[in-house]
């Protein structure tokens, strides 16, 4: 198989372009070459996707991988290569209702697509509704597709830093604030599990909408598997939400939040959709203790990987003013 992959040199992007050279496919990455390696045996095409498309890249590939954000980015790649199967990897949050549990494409409404580029750092609520109009630009401009709708993407080479807190927090053992309810729902998909499934539903041309996320789960299995799989001894210590946000915690990512961690209920859904559909269309999935023991084996070598959340000082105040 010809596959191009837009994108190529971070994360899922790179995993799926990995995957695919492993699996013995000829692969050519198309990105501006500025984030980083493509992995060996993949060629690498300069591409800013603000310009006109590359006289190299012609329409002759048998697939294309796109995780492109943009409406504009989108539409000149669907124009330039109609002739392919796409998968295009869109997101869970190009739904509107984030709070009924066990959603799947075809039973929650979509968000109102947003067909001009948002600058994201300006209007990060533009995300989703960009991403429900790259889904309709593809649906309409190639004879063959794939959208996968991803919830939390984890593992190693994660840029976002949000799940690596928990493998980093879980080896240094002790007392560990846990946040909310341990029967609280989660869910998680490992990026190389998401990327060998888009890279064989490219060899079969799987098409229709589907979520790209792992089981459903629960907050207290999720965290006790991260234990194991860092051979880490914790105490687990769980703190309702209300107490975490009136000591200021904030929630999901950044440096004073506890990583996976959504308000209740209004995100219930967000992190509880059916994976049926996905699993019996091939998607198979590795325990969360593998993924933590490879999150923080990469993370240990990789000093300056991104680890977002709570510092350890900041966890031992709040977790002292529940105690008291």
């Amino acid at each position: 198989m010809k596959l191009l992959v837009l994108g190529g040199s971070v994360f899922l992007s790179k995993a799926v372009a990995t995957e695919a050279v492993a699996r013995g496919h000829d692969v050519t990455c198309a990105n501006r070459g500025s984030s980083g390696s493509v992995p060996d045996g993949a060629t690498l095409v300069a591409w800013d996707r603000t310009q006109p498309v590359p006289p190299e890249l012609t329409d002759d590939f048998d697939a294309v991988v796109d995780v492109g954000r943009y409406p504009s980015w989108t539409r000149s790649a669907v124009a330039a290569f109609p002739s392919a199967h796409w998968v295009f990897v869109s997101t869970v949050n190009v739904y509107v209702d984030e709070s009924t549990p066990g959603g799947r494409p075809g039973t929650l409404p979509l968000r109102e697509p947003i067909h001009e580029d948002v600058d994201l750092s300006v209007d990060m609520e533009a995300y989703g509704p960009m991403k429900v109009a790259c889904e309709q630009i593809v649906r309409n401009g190639v004879g063959s597709w794939m959208v996968v709708r991803p919830g939390l993407i984890v593992g190693p080479g994660d840029p976002s830093g949000r799940f690596t807190y928990w493998p980093s927090r879980m080896a240094d053992g002790g007392a560990v604030l846990a946040p909310g309810r341990p029967d609280d729902s989660t869910q998680v998909i490992d990026a190389r599990d998401l990327a060998a499934w888009i890279v064989v539903a490219s060899e079969s041309r799987t098409t229709g909408d589907y979520d790209g996320v792992g089981h459903a789960t629960t907050m207290g299995e999720v965290l006790a598997g991260v234990a194991i799989g860092c051979d880490a001894e914790v105490e687990l210590t769980w703190v309702p939400q209300e107490f975490l946000t009136e000591q200021g915690v904030e929630p999901w990512a950044g440096p004073d939040s506890l990583p996976l961690w959504l308000p209740r209920p209004e995100y219930d859904g967000m992190t509880a959709h059916d994976a049926t559909p996905s699993y019996d269309a091939g998607l198979v999935t590795r325990p969360v203790a593998e993924t933590a023991r490879d999150t923080l084996a990469w993370l240990r070598a990789t000093p300056d990987a991104k680890v977002t959340g709570i510092t350890r000082e900041r966890e031992s105040e709040v977790l002292a003013a529940w105690r008291g």
